[in-house]
């Protein structure tokens, strides 16, 4: 039996995706992302979560 993964390069995503390439963007999807998860799991308001994650500009640099 074949199977089609093992021809497959093995490229991260961050790699294969355009949207991901852009650090801005990647970096504002990122945290509106788990803005919204942290908010449905404690109740507390996306907006509140995101300026908690925002607070001073400090939110990190991300690896490539």
């Amino acid at each position: 039996m074949y199977c089609y993964h093992y021809n497959m390069l093995r490229k991260p995503l961050i790699k294969t995706n355009p949207y991901l390439r852009i650090p801005e963007k990647y970096r504002k999807a990122l945290i509106t992302n788990v803005s919204s998860s942290t908010a449905v799991e404690t109740g507390a308001s996306v907006k509140s979560v995101e300026r908690t994650l925002t607070r001073n500009g400090k939110t990190g640099k991300f690896k490539k």
